[in-house]
């Protein structure tokens, strides 16, 4: 039994349980790339094998769901922790997962995709959402139930529709681009009690359903007739989360399905006590830790990915400085000026270790991959450059391939932006 471990080892304890480690596929999920613009580089050939269903299924079901982000600068947030473990895919391979019968949007995290078998887990949440708006919490419904029934009657005459398909005078924004019509807020409304579910999306817009629309009979019936009690679904929650998370404190735990940690915790005491999760302590934590029973314990990681900024490795801002002592923040709301490394910053994962961060954009029109600022962080030896660059080249070769862009054009924009655009003007 393993009761303590050292931070190396809880890093590669962490990132096992996330399904890195695994060999990656290079290159295009779908066509060899054009000739590379002049003065830039070139991304990699097509691989020979590329993931599909079969192998992106069980990679989303160890994650337990993809948080949804609409930024698309670079690319959508759900599809990038798929391809830092995979490698290059067909990202409708991934939307056939996503919007198809075996997995449904919810306010999981935040809103994200996950198993459409998750969702009963979430229904205590709902029922949350629910009484808050009758205990008048929500000023918005109380005064507008006839429009929560009208849209009711619509989805059940008419089926699964974007909000913009509903024809109604409310159906317009309340103000500038983020103020909701009428319908739209209906829509949410009802979205977070369950009474209306995700069916897929269409030009990234979500298709709003009755739950008999798009849900398996199976789970409709069983959050019907017979919804799991509140601290039984928690510890479900609460289960996946710790698998998800491989070594984790309670903070870890609670926040992966934003639960508080009074209610996590005796989730956490009881699959404690059924061996599920085992006690650790960890090197430099300062809170009790546990590891979960099938975690495996590798003795080296190989891995080398661009993570995105909402990605389960380093969306928990206080867990990533603990377990790869790396200050991470969002700057995409941050004024320009005010910005330190950029509007869209990755970090670098090279093994074990986040050694730097890229701001990325996908330049669609021009068809390259612009290399905003390029960073190392401080605690690298120059020494290691050389090997870095090399690899997180071969990282970009892929990305821009697996994007369908030309060529890589690195800013003269950060520490590691020399290295890198050296490492990049040479022969792939």
């Amino acid at each position: 039994m393993v009761d303590s471990m050292s931070a190396a080892l809880a890093r590669r304890v962490a990132l096992a349980a996330q399904g890195f480690g695994a060999a990656r596929a290079v290159g295009s999920a779908t066509s060899a790339p054009a000739t590379p613009a002049a003065a830039t580089s070139a991304p990699a050939t097509a691989a020979a094998t590329t993931p599909g269903l079969r192998q992106l299924t069980p990679l989303v079901a160890k994650l337990a769901l993809l948080q949804i982000d609409s930024v698309n600068v670079f690319e959508r947030s759900h599809y990038l922790p798929v391809f830092a473990r995979a490698g290059a895919y067909d990202k409708a391979e991934l939307d056939r997962l996503t919007y198809g019968p075996r997995m449904v949007e919810y306010w999981a995290h935040v809103a994200s995709f996950i198993p459409v078998t998750t969702l009963p887990l979430l229904q205590w949440r709902m029922d949350d959402y629910r009484s808050r708006a009758s205990a008048g919490a929500d000023t918005w419904t109380a005064a507008n139930p006839q429009m929560i029934e009208w849209l009711q009657g619509e989805l059940a005459e008419k089926g699964p529709m974007t909000a913009s398909a509903f024809e109604h005078e409310s159906n317009r924004r309340n103000g500038p681009w983020w103020g909701w019509s009428d319908v739209k807020i209906g829509l949410e409304t009802l979205f977070r009690w369950g009474d209306v579910v995700s069916a897929g999306r269409t030009r990234f817009e979500r298709l709003y359903a009755l739950p008999s629309q798009a849900l398996p009979a199976a789970v409709v019936s069983a959050m019907q007739e017979a919804p799991l009690p509140r601290a039984e679904a928690v510890r479900g929650l609460v289960s996946q989360s710790a698998r998800a998370l491989g070594v984790a404190t309670l903070g870890d735990i609670a926040d992966y399905f934003r639960l508080k940690t009074v209610d996590a915790l005796p989730a956490v005491r009881a699959l404690e006590e059924s061996g599920e999760l085992l006690p650790v302590a960890v090197d430099g934590w300062h809170r009790p830790a546990w590891l979960h029973r099938d975690a495996r314990l590798p003795r080296r990681m190989d891995a080398a990915a661009i993570l995105s900024p909402f990605d389960p490795v380093v969306w928990r801002r206080e867990r990533a400085e603990r377990l790869f002592d790396f200050h991470y923040r969002i700057e995409i709301y941050t004024p320009q000026p005010k910005r330190i490394f950029g509007y869209y910053v990755l970090p670098v994962l090279i093994d074990d270790r986040v050694v730097g961060r890229v701001d990325l954009k996908s330049d669609r029109q021009a068809g390259v991959l612009r290399v905003q600022s390029a960073w190392i962080e401080p605690w690298v030896s120059p020494t290691a450059f050389p090997t870095i660059a090399a690899r997180l080249a071969a990282v970009l070769r892929t990305t821009a391939a697996w994007q369908g862009l030309d060529a890589i054009a690195v800013m003269p924009a950060g520490t590691f932006a020399a290295p890198l655009a050296a490492e990049l003007a040479l022969p792939a």
